[in-house]
């Protein structure tokens, strides 16, 4: 009956071909070559009378053309680059949060020590206060971790904030009272521990996939600059102008504010309660099951460093470069009262110079990174750090020599070889030094680790580190006590020397796994998006990873094998 029905319809202009067996087809005309260069025609409009042509006129036929352009046959094409991302108001306030966070703990830092070093005068006081920062992220890490994958992270982030800000309150109240600052200093970094995933895992929750790379890259690159900004910079600077108490009231009010950031994020709940992972009860159970779990990994990461020796002297070289921070953390204002003669509060000048020379260092292996061998860059790097330190060392006959030598000469040079001006220009080399050690050596341990491992090993190394820096930490502040800043440093310098000449000794010749640039920017790499960094380089495809390589006297192919 249907076909019946549709053969009987009148023939309409402009319809479709018939269907077959049903109608005639329509004679073929020639295409109008001059419609199809004026434009193309949309589809019409869905409605009642679809399909029905009325009469004609200029509102009777719904058809529109338009011109025939690059945004109407192709999608426009979504922004580029790592800035793109803070068009993201959410990933903005939680960046903001994150750097006035960062920011406001080195600062409280700087400020704590020069007040803890002026009330004791001891070294030994000054390493139990860097201490309180860096062992409860040690202790705690792994029960933080199980409570943040149970708690809204939101919530977490606005109370640690806001709990963070009122112990400061409490700290400027305490006064000099050592015991007391170092109690709520290790409540305050017991509360980051539990700030620092929660925050972390909000990334992906705020900002789309394409964009993970450089939000991660932002927050990397935010977390390193931080410190320069910080604790070389705007500490000295509060501390200078208001002093050491002014930082300790800027600084809460800075953690007030990024719990402000925090409440105008979205909710984060945890996933649901599963019969695997129950979340009924306090989660005491899961947190001592996490803490056993962290005595399991070390395990399981010694033995893989004891069966894979070729990421010994990365953890070696990252290990030497995480305490050096810390040491002169301890020691600089030690070092600007005894030898350079200045205020406590002006050590300053010793770690402004250092955070630039860092950060030009990173941008040295960046642009000519590539034209290097890394581990003859490590090595280099290591070894002049230590002559550099000597000379921090000896600073001063070193100034009384070129002036000296400026009197001879009779012309007045006082300014580029007073005792400040060349602390500042070896501090600026052995900055640069330092960024030639840390960056290469990261790389390279990255590329050590096997990709189905990296994660849960490269966590376990990455406490190793942590605790072997605890060590010089720990002992450097009595012996100052003892024997006098200068001495100490100069034994520093000596060790860290040796571990460059040891490296080049015994592991020999360049081999395959070592003749890596020490830049390679065909990759990507998180902090290499905001700032271009070093990168780490992979085995090509087809490419087979050995051990046993003759020398090599030019840069070849990556391999991630390292078995010297």
């Amino acid at each position: 009956m249907w076909r019946n029905h549709l053969a009987g319809r009148p023939r309409r202009r402009g319809y479709r071909a018939a269907l077959h067996d049903l109608r005639a087809t329509r004679p073929h005309r020639p295409p109008d070559r001059g419609a199809a260069a004026r434009g193309i025609r949309r589809a019409r409009r869905p409605g009642p009378d679809r399909g029905c042509r009325v009469g004609a006129g200029a509102g009777a036929d719904q058809r529109r053309t338009e011109p025939v352009t690059a945004a109407t046959v192709a999608p426009e094409p979504p922004e580029a680059g790592p800035l793109a991302v803070f068009q993201n108001g959410g990933f903005l306030r939680l960046w903001l949060s994150q750097l006035t966070t960062q920011v406001g703990g080195n600062m409280v830092l700087f400020g704590l020590t020069v007040i803890v070093f002026d009330s004791t005068k001891s070294n030994t006081a000054v390493s139990l206060l860097i201490l309180s920062f860096l062992v409860p992220a040690v202790l705690f890490s792994a029960v933080a971790g199980v409570y943040v994958d149970r708690i809204d992270r939101r919530l977490i982030l606005i109370a640690t904030n806001l709990l963070r800000g009122a112990a400061f309150i409490a700290l400027y109240l305490a006064g000099t009272n050592l015991a007391i600052i170092l109690l709520l200093n290790v409540l305050i970094s017991t509360f980051t521990v539990f700030f620092a995933p929660a925050e972390l895992a909000m990334i992906p929750v705020l900002v789309p996939r394409e964009q993970l790379l450089a939000a991660n890259g932002i927050f990397t690159l935010t977390l390193n600059a931080a410190f320069a900004l910080g604790f070389a910079l705007l500490g000295p600077l509060v501390v200078n102008v208001a002093g050491p108490e002014a930082v300790i009231v800027v600084v809460a009010g800075l953690y007030f504010l990024a719990a402000l950031f925090c409440f105008t994020l979205p909710a984060s709940p945890p996933p649901p309660s599963t019969v695997e992972h129950p979340h009924d009860g306090l989660g005491v159970g899961e947190a001592e099951r996490a803490v056993g779990s962290i005595f399991t990994q070390l395990r399981e990461g010694f033995a893989y460093i004891r069966a894979n020796r070729s990421i010994s002297w990365s953890l070696i070289y990252l290990a030497v470069t995480a305490s050096l921070i810390g040491v002169l953390g301890v020691l600089g204002p030690d070092f600007a009262q005894d030898t350079l003669g200045l205020a406590s509060k002006d050590f300053a000048v010793v770690v402004l110079p250092l955070a630039f020379g860092i950060v030009t260092g990173i941008l040295l292996l960046n642009a000519y990174g590539r034209y290097f061998h890394r581990r003859r860059v490590i090595e280099g790097a290591m070894i002049a750090l230590g002559i550099l330190l000597a000379g921090l060392s000896t600073a001063g006959p070193i100034s009384r020599l070129l002036q000296r030598a400026d009197a001879a000469g009779g012309i007045d040079l006082s300014a580029i070889t007073s005792l400040l001006a060349v602390v500042v220009v070896i501090a600026f080399l052995a900055g640069i030094s330092y960024g030639l050690v840390a960056i290469p050596s990261q790389t390279q341990l990255q590329e050590d680790l096997p990709e189905d491992v990296r994660g849960r090993v490269y966590g376990v190394l990455g406490m190793l580190v942590s605790v072997a820096s605890f060590l010089p930490i720990i002992i450097v502040g009595p012996i100052s006590d003892l024997v006098g800043t200068t001495a100490v440093i100069f034994v520093m310098a000596i060790v860290v020397m040796i571990i460059g000449i040891t490296s080049v000794v015994t592991r020999g010749p360049l081999r395959a796994g070592d003749a890596q640039p020490a830049s390679d920017p065909g990759n990507l790499d998180p902090i290499a998006i905001a700032l271009g960094a070093d990168q780490p380089t992979d085995t090509q495809p087809g490419e087979t990873a050995t051990t046993d390589q003759p020398p090599l006297d030019r840069v070849g192919p990556a391999d991630p094998t390292d078995r010297q």
